[in-house]
């Protein structure tokens, strides 16, 4: 099992929605988790994207100097950064972790911030520029020179001069809910990375893309995206969930949801749907807590509990057949530690990566 942490590169804090306890993500913050997560055992970190963020690969490139065994998990959004471009990048950052890049691929759904990055493509489209862009990708893994006329991607007699150090090519991650982004996961991908929704939705989820890869003779693994609030006793736990939100107003949420109503992700639309804007009835089963969604974009749900109750939740994604978790906590330093501290030793067989 792959346990990766997440390495907040757009400012952390211990509440939600508010400037009160911001902490400015410097390089000696981001030092202190990158050190934190490489003692610990986790096998790596996610690095996020976005207007609002450090740049992933520079600070992947930062860190990777001061660190020995994590990988960095970085995104590449197709039709944002040419495909032989980021090849490129990927084979020297490779290199020059030894063999410590995974590469998460993103369409984004976010209309707003695509159009900022010059991207106006709608939804399918997308999906349709990252399917060429991954094509193109493969022939230039393979020793190219590749040759590609699409109709969003065009290249000819291109090669990449020097191998990466994982072969064939980093891992490639990848999340979508939609028909068009199955599709894609199920040609292309290695890992298939789900929000942490009640498990029987998971488990239909990863159904569907079980089907979409056997039709393309293809097996692909499975991970889960989740938040995580633990603490000694379960009534800790749910008060730390709580205490989160505590500056969290009814206006601050129904703003945030109302921009959250722009996206075309059906991932996201699920999440939201989780809650529906409401505070009412936030666990959507057991210690599953979906109140981050309140607010936050992107994966709005947190396993929260004991230890013995966040690993049982765990334990129950992985039998439904996820083998790699990618986990946060605010904030991300002590929560690092409080995880691996309690969570860990309850991970059956855990040993660290």
């Amino acid at each position: 099992m792959d346990i990766h942490w997440f390495i907040p590169t757009h400012g952390d804090s211990r509440f939600l929605g508010t400037p009160i306890g911001k902490r400015v993500t410097h390089t000696a913050y981001l030092q202190q988790i990158a050190a934190a997560l490489d003692a610990l055992g986790y096998t790596g970190a996610l690095l996020p994207t976005g207007q609002i963020c450090e740049d992933s690969w520079v600070v992947a490139a930062s860190l990777a100097a001061v660190t020995q065994r994590m990988k960095f998990l970085i995104a590449v959004r197709p039709g944002s950064i040419d495909v032989t471009l980021a090849a490129r990048m990927t084979v020297t950052l490779d290199r020059l972790s030894n063999g410590r890049l995974l590469l998460n691929i993103i369409t984004g759904g976010d209309p707003v911030e695509l159009a900022g990055d010059g991207t106006f493509l709608k939804h399918d489209e997308r999906y349709a520029v990252t399917d060429e862009f991954l094509t193109v990708w493969k022939a230039l893994f393979a020793g190219g020179p590749a040759n590609y006329q699409g109709q969003y991607i065009h290249v000819k007699d291109v090669r990449l001069n020097l191998p990466p150090v994982q072969q064939p090519y980093p891992p490639l991650y990848f999340g979508g809910s939609s028909p068009a982004a199955m599709s894609v996961a199920a040609r292309h991908i290695d890992l298939y990375l789900t929000h942490a929704e009640p498990p029987q939705d998971v488990a239909q989820k990863i159904a569907e893309l079980r089907r979409h890869a056997v039709a393309q003779g293809r097996e692909v693994r499975i991970g889960v995206r989740a938040h995580v609030v633990v603490r000694e006793t379960e009534a800790e736990a749910w008060a730390a969930a709580r205490e989160m939100l505590r500056y969290v107003t009814d206006d601050m949420i129904a703003d945030a949801q109302k921009k959250l109503e722009r996206f075309d992700s059906v991932g996201q639309a699920r999440m939201v749907a989780l809650h529906g804007g409401s505070r009412d009835q936030l666990e959507v089963y057991p210690n599953l807590w979906a109140g981050f969604g309140l607010i936050n974009k992107g994966i709005g749900t947190a396993i929260v509990g004991s230890a013995d109750q966040v690993a049982e939740r765990l334990m129950e994604y992985a039998s439904l057949g996820a083998d790699c978790f990618i986990l946060s906590g605010y904030p991300h330093l002590e929560e690092a530690y409080r995880v691996a501290e309690l969570v860990f030793p309850r991970i059956p067989g855990w040993r660290g990566s």
